[in-house]
């Protein structure tokens, strides 16, 4: 059994909302400035977040989910990471217990120990409650220690620290300071290229964590290999553009390598600002902001008409949440400013203050069953009638339609090309 070890913590909390990327940010900031290599992953389906910790570490970030990409996957992705780096940092989601699988369960998996990340701005003995239910709730985790944030003051933070029962550390505290937190947006997180501070907001994370001299590495986890079958590339030879910009920037790293192991030519353009689509079998366009963008995106006819020639041409085309959107007749903000987008797909959608859908989904095709997750603000109206509807993990969730017309496969599913690879590559086969 082959075998490599490597320093890691999953970093976790017991909620949203906690600052556990800023966290995670800051501590792959320090040892990326130490001269270590960091690799770091974000548990679940999340896009925004690793946009900021991608900033932070220097490399890419790609995602951890035992439900979307299965155990052996995520094994795999770990294994490969040790090769190469000197600290694996993983990013939970939610709180530490909260969903199925949760981050607990990853951590417990692959035996990655656990640093918790409480907000104590309004809270002074809890914090050692709240702690040592962490700490104690399950036993089959190792527990790192806690950190304490926005704290208030040095008085403070001494009662948090008193409040600890034996057994759980300290392992740091980040004061209450605005130049820490990071923006957010209805989806979560600003992206990354948005906040122009961000770097300067990251390294004063780190500095104030290295004065607390608490950023020495963790003891190293083993992380065993996967006999993972080689795919077949059966793409070889197939040319696919792919949308990516500002507008469409909800693109897993796994997707553009698995297509990449099954052979395809990947050709990254943006319908923002490109003129025309570049020569390829098939488009793939994924999930963002077009709603960001409706200006632009209706006054670039020339790649409204580039795509509308693609699927004329009886082309392959998949799209996805935003990328669905943008085929649609018009799009319309929260704020009532409408725009005509390509018009593939009839019918028009609208953004809501609130969230509309949110969940891991399957689906079942005539190409093969696939997961991934559906999350977005939007609401649609369309008349083509759905081809396939989606199957949601939880038990009250919302299924989402998919809809066919031609080549074209639209929903608002984020698909985790992973999970199916024979199947992906036969959604680009032209």
């Amino acid at each position: 059994m082959s075998m490599r070890t490597c320093p890691a913590l999953l970093i976790t909390a017991p909620s949203s909302g906690q600052g556990k990327t800023t966290v995670t940010a800051a501590l792959a900031r320090y040892h990326r400035e130490q001269g270590r290599i960091v690799r770091v992953f974000k548990t679940g389906p999340d896009f925004l977040d690793p946009m900021i910790l991608e900033r932070a570490s220097g490399h890419p970030v790609y995602q951890l989910d035992l439900w979307m990409g299965g155990e052996a996957h995520c094994r795999e992705l770990l294994y490969q990471a040790a090769a190469e780096a000197d600290l694996i940092l993983v990013e939970g989601v939610m709180g530490l217990f909260d969903g199925a699988p949760s981050s607990a369960d990853l951590a417990a998996t692959f035996g990655i120990p656990v640093l918790a990340v409480i907000d104590a701005s309004a809270m002074a003995q809890t914090f050692g409650a709240i702690a040592y239910g962490l700490a104690n709730y399950r036993t089959d985790i190792k527990f790192f220690g806690v950190l304490a944030n926005r704290v208030a003051s040095p008085g403070h933070a001494d009662m948090l620290k008193e409040s600890l029962p034996p057994g759980v550390g300290c392992f740091a505290t980040l004061p209450r300071d605005a130049e820490l937190s990071l923006p957010d947006r209805h989806l979560g997180l600003v992206q990354a290229q948005e906040i122009a501070d961000l770097d300067q907001r990251i390294a004063h994370a780190a500095k104030i964590l290295a004065g607390q001299c608490c950023v020495a590495l963790p003891e190293p986890t083993a992380f065993v290999k996967v006999n993972a079958v080689t795919p077949q590339r059966t793409l070889a030879g197939i040319k696919i553009a792919v949308a990516r910009d500002a507008a469409f920037s909800f693109l897993y790293h796994a997707n553009v390598d698995a297509l990449r192991a099954l052979g395809a030519e990947l050709e990254f353009f943006s319908p923002l600002t490109d003129t025309r689509l570049p020569e390829a079998d098939s488009l793939y366009l994924p999930g963002g902001y077009p709603e960001l963008h409706l200006q632009q995106l209706q006054a670039n006819g020339t790649m409204r008409d580039a795509i509308r020639m693609h699927h004329a041409t009886d082309k392959p085309i998949l799209a996805e949440c935003g990328g669905m959107l943008y085929l649609l007749e018009t799009l319309s903000d929260s704020q009532g400013c409408c725009a005509d987008m390509v018009g593939l797909l009839p019918g028009h959608a609208v953004m809501q203050k609130k969230l509309v859908n949110l969940g891991m989904h399957s689906v079942t095709l005539p190409v093969g069953e696939f997961r991934g997750h559906t999350f977005h603000h939007s609401n649609m109206e369309t008349s083509c009638a759905p081809f396939a509807m989606t199957s949601p993990a939880r038990a009250r969730g919302k299924p989402e339609a998919v809809y066919q017309i031609g080549r074209l496969h639209a929903s608002y599913l984020h698909y985790y090309l992973p999970s199916n690879l024979s199947a992906a590559a036969r959604f680009f086969t032209p």
